[in-house]
């Protein structure tokens, strides 16, 4: 199964990318079937080689990657609506509020068990 997706070059803190169709469970940095275009996040600089090929894929419903289908929509190229490209990571909750109360518990018991034997040593002392 072939998929269009952006594939990684460029110095390291200076990316630029690649639009290529390869194989979908290949590696995005190995043997390619065809180079279509490129794009260059910090230049903006966007290009592809042949646009009638290009609309060719996509009408035989190769599958794009999020972020590619969220270029094209943007430049123009193809229409319909932009997916979510990406998902912020779900920071864990449940230690934090599971970590401060089995503190504080244990804290408060020798509390009132001090409370307690000072109202006991009251109480015995008239009694006596």
């Amino acid at each position: 199964m072939l998929t269009m997706r952006l594939q990684r070059v460029g110095k390291k803190n200076q990316p630029s990318y690649r639009i290529v169709l390869a194989e979908k469970h290949r590696s995005a940095t190995k043997k390619i079937v065809e180079l279509l275009g490129h794009y260059n996040p910090r230049t903006k600089e966007f290009g592809i080689k042949n646009e009638e090929r290009l609309k060719t894929l996509v009408s035989q419903h190769i599958e794009l990657s999020a972020t590619l289908r969220n270029l094209l929509i943007t430049k123009g190229l193809i229409t319909g609506e932009k997916v979510k490209a990406w998902r912020p990571k779900i920071k864990a909750k449940e230690e934090t509020p599971a970590a401060a109360p089995a503190v504080a518990p244990q804290a408060e018991a020798p509390k009132t068990e001090e409370a307690n034997k000072t109202k006991a040593t009251p109480n015995e002392t008239p009694a006596t």
